[in-house]
């Protein structure tokens, strides 16, 4: 048995995605007091675990969606990935929340060819398939 499956909690953490990126939307956001202060914490539809969002997922969230009122941020969709960050001078696997791309694409001339996808750091999965 692997420890994280012992260990599961209900908040999510980067082994949770298991290297992949999930497209989420969420559900709910609330405020819930931990011992070292007020969170964010993030709810999703279909999931059962919660992501507790740190201040770089909050201001990443509230830039791309052009509000601070996290009451503005349901419905909107996500992806989750794992990226390697720096913590208390080690690098170490951390959630990032990334925005869906939202802006309008501009078609190409029909003599270029189409621009092909780039990929991410993790591969892309569909939200019916993430393991949280």
């Amino acid at each position: 048995m692997k420890l994280n499956e012992v260990f599961s909690g209900n908040y999510l953490k980067a082994d949770d995605l298991q290297g992949r990126t999930a497209r989420v939307t969420i559900s709910k956001v609330e405020v819930k007091e931990f011992d070292d202060g007020n969170k964010i914490v993030l709810h999703f539809q279909g999931k059962d675990k919660q992501l507790v969002c740190n201040r770089t997922n909050c201001s990443i969230i509230a830039e791309n969606l052009g509000t601070q009122e996290t009451d503005e941020w349901t419905g909107q969709t996500v992806q989750l990935m794992v990226k390697r960050v720096e913590f208390q001078g080690k690098l170490v696997p951390a959630i990032r929340v990334v925005l869906e791309d939202k802006k309008p694409v501009v078609a190409a001339p029909k003599a270029a060819p189409a621009p092909q996808p780039v990929a991410l750091e993790s591969s892309p999965i569909d939200d019916s398939d993430v393991p949280f």
